[in-house]
């Protein structure tokens, strides 16, 4: 199984996928090779019951049902490239049904809260400036973390304001921002320039966010970055680096902006994904309408 499991995971690599979601994937076929080793099976002879036995056990395990979907789905995929690799005939998780999860609609800022997030970093150093600079861009183009952090100087058009961004499997997208943003990065470039941090790495690309030593800066950087902003809301609202994500969508759509263009800027690939912000949308303009209309509600 051992051979397998590598194929698979270098076939991933092969594909681009992120190291966040590569480490994922192995986290979860490991979880499955554990429960064939404490079964003692034979991976040879692994059937759908099999496949439905471990499910079960995840429940015993108290898993979360997005949990359990994400490792069924993980099982698909593996059994699925094992068939193509021509290691395996048959796909034991391919007919079991996924669990039901609860729909979940995308937490967001209200946009005045989003304006005081994106401002709350202050001053002249190059933390500063690089901070306010992160958070201006999540906001103005619903970057992934990971997107943001790969991005480098050779990316971002600051005559036209627009970043070409690498998405999911490499697909590369074009993203507008406005003034705010480009007048946040300005700033941090010109720091950045003056500390002698716009040099380029050993593949000869110059990374666009640095650290203070002039390192680019991981996922978890930015992530720690948006924790910290966070802890200082009054609200005590919660706030990811995914939530600024939502909330440009949400304004976006609740602006008048088109769906199609808002799965384009997101860089979804199918509508579907984006409908989600419909709901958010719908939900908002009852709230409006109940707070607003005299007869919306008995007293």
């Amino acid at each position: 199984m051992e051979d397998d499991i590598q194929a698979f995971l270098e076939a991933l690599r092969m594909r681009a996928v992120s190291e966040h979601t590569l480490s994922a994937y192995e986290s979860d076929i490991r979880d499955f090779e554990k429960f064939i080793n404490l079964r003692k099976a034979a991976f040879e002879s692994i059937d759908h019951i099999f496949v439905r036995d471990f499910l079960g056990h995840l429940y015993q395990r108290k898993l979360q049902k997005t949990s359990v979907a994400r490792k069924l789905a993980c099982l698909r995929s593996f059994f699925q490239f094992l068939i193509r690799d021509g290691r395996r005939k048959t796909n034991p998780a391919e007919l079991i049904s996924s669990p039901r999860l609860p729909k979940k609609l995308p937490s967001y800022l209200p946009e005045d809260e989003a304006v005081r997030v994106v401002e709350m970093p202050k001053g002249s150093s190059l933390k500063d400036l690089r901070d306010h600079a992160i958070l201006e861009l999540l906001y103005a183009s619903g970057l992934r973390v990971r997107e943001l952090v790969g991005l480098n100087d050779e990316n971002l058009d600051m005559a036209q304001q627009l970043v070409r961004v690498f998405g999911k499997g490499r697909k590369q997208r074009i993203v507008p921002f406005g003034e705010f943003a480009a007048r946040a990065l300005s700033g941090y470039l010109g720091e950045r320039e003056r500390k002698g941090f716009s040099k380029p790495e050993d593949d000869g690309h110059t990374p666009l966010f640095v650290s203070i030593r002039g390192y680019r800066l991981s996922a978890r950087d930015v992530q720690h970055l948006v924790e910290t902003t966070r802890m200082q809301l009054p609200s005590g609202r919660r706030l990811t680096a995914h939530t600024l994500r939502h909330t440009f969508a949400t304004h976006l759509l609740e602006r008048g902006a088109d769906l199609r263009a808002i799965q384009e800027l997101l860089g979804h690939s199918s509508l579907a994904t984006t409908q989600k912000y419909t709901h958010v949308s719908h939900e908002h303009l009852r709230e409006e309408y109940d707070k607003a209309h005299p007869r919306a509600k008995k007293n």
